[in-house]
């Protein structure tokens, strides 16, 4: 098999290959970088014989430069074109060379080298796809753009987190389950000037006490039966951030040695007698009131000071309600790149439900729930059968009530609806006129007007 090599030019120029064979079915692709295949919203074994057209919503048999290499013979070398995928509209930049495949002089395919070109555009793309994977290599997904917040102490909060990002001093995050402690904790190290250096994260309470000492700190070949000589988490945490999470799970006993590992910046391997020094930043976190903790004599109370020298307190869900509309479009969004689904949005009665519900799962329950929609979903929209039952539970009957009243007319129905709408965006906006009239796309004398007409004010303020 011979390959024309009419005007061939440097193959080092191209990233990526694909062949094709006389009827323009992929034989053959090879990508190094496979978000081309995201950006067409297709697994790898998908493209196998798919044909070389049906990829993009403006490849035809007659611009395409396969099918005409195909059909003449002739290469077409260092081609530019903008392709546009049939499934989402996303547009791939790139400049091509075509050969044709020859045996015995007749045309049995071709041969495409390509590269991608990064517009303003697809970089853009590309951002929702990679996010925050640099990153990755110091064993963090997380930073401070993670934080999703207009509530006014969260936005203290992420101030006070770029303001301690700057200092060593330890850290000690207290926040109920699912409030976000380990993303505040991983959004502090990669504004740090450790970001390069690892992030190393335990949970206290996932090892029994009599194993965690040797996590922690490391053990010596012989030092008891069947131990190796092992790094443990400070070590592994050099030159960077170790996150304890739970510490008040830790030992009585072993918040002495934690103690004097912190003030001197050393420890000991169990079993060694060998100092090592440490770089290392410490925060910490509980889910329970540390106060209370140092009361009821679980928490060293010198070791609670050690530890907290800056302490960040994270509110519950249900005291930042005006994050779940930020929070929901995040996870739609996050779960529209990576699963094999794709949703517009949320209906506003769930949304009310939504606002209803105490969270006592706080955002990691949110997050839980968009997820468990997204497996269930049938239509663009999320709608109240693809959450979780919970969610609806206690309201079941005030829904019960809307569905079944059937003598109330078309206005009615409407202006409720209207009012309903009014009311949420007029509490978001934290009873901000200006700011309300704008999220309805509607000028602040009509939305003065119809919150007269519906007598909102009055009801917020009562």
């Amino acid at each position: 098999m011979d390959v024309n090599t009419n005007d061939f030019r440097k193959l080092s120029d191209f990233e990526d290959i694909l062949i094709v064979d006389e009827k323009g079915d992929i034989l053959y692709f090879d990508f190094p970088d496979l978000s081309v295949l995201k950006t067409l919203r297709m697994k790898p074994d998908e493209m196998l014989g798919k044909k070389v057209t049906s990829l993009y919503k403006n490849v035809t048999e007659e611009n395409s430069t396969i099918m005409k290499v195909l059909k003449t013979g002739i290469p077409i070398c260092h081609n530019k074109q903008k392709l546009i995928s049939k499934k989402n509209n996303n547009s791939i930049f790139s400049i091509n060379s075509t050969y044709p495949l020859l045996e015995k002089g007749n045309i049995i395919g071709a041969i495409e080298f390509s590269k991608r070109i990064y517009t303003r555009e697809t970089i853009q793309l590309l951002k929702n796809y990679s996010y925050h994977k640099i990153y990755r290599n110091n064993n963090t997904i997380y930073t401070i753009d993670d934080i999703i917040t207009v509530n006014p102490k969260m936005l203290e909060i992420k101030n006070k987190i770029a303001k301690t990002a700057k200092t060593d001093s330890s850290v000690f995050i207290f926040g109920r389950t699912g409030a976000g402690k380990e993303v505040v904790a991983q959004a502090i190290h990669n504004l740090s000037e450790r970001f390069h250096r690892p992030f190393i994260s335990q949970n206290c309470g996932a090892i029994p006490s009599t194993l965690l000492e040797s996590t922690l700190f490391g053990t010596v070949k012989g030092s008891f039966t069947g131990s190796e000589d092992m790094k443990g988490l400070f070590e592994q945490a050099e030159g960077g951030t170790l996150f304890l999470d739970e510490v008040n799970s830790l030992d009585y006993n072993l918040q002495v040695k934690l103690l004097k590992a912190i003030e001197e910046k050393t420890i000991k391997r169990v079993g060694g007698t060998k100092n090592i020094d440490l770089d290392i930043r410490i925060i910490s976190a509980t889910n329970e009131d540390p106060e209370k903790m140092v009361a009821d004599k679980r928490l060293r109370e010198d070791l609670f000071y050690r530890l907290g020298v800056v302490q960040i307190n994270l509110p519950n869900l249900s005291e930042r309600m005006d994050d779940i509309k930020g929070l929901v479009d995040y996870f739609i969004s996050f779960y529209n790149d990576n699963m094999n689904i794709q949703v517009s949005g949320i209906q506003p009665q769930v949304m009310d439900y939504f606002y209803k519900y105490n969270w006592p799962g706080n955002i990691r329950e949110l997050k839980n729930a968009i997820e468990m929609a997204f497996n269930n979903v049938s239509s663009e929209e999320i709608t109240l059968q693809d959450i979780p039952e919970r969610i609806g539970k206690g309201f079941g009957a005030e829904l019960k009530t809307e569905k079944s009243d059937h003598s109330k007319s078309l206005k009615h129905c409407l202006e409720a609806y209207e009012k309903n709408i009014i009311m949420r965006e007029f509490t978001n906006s934290n009873e901000r006129i200006a700011e309300t009239a704008r999220r309805l796309g509607i000028s602040k004398q009509l939305l003065k007007y119809k919150m007269n007409k519906y007598n909102i004010v009055k009801k917020i303020l009562l």
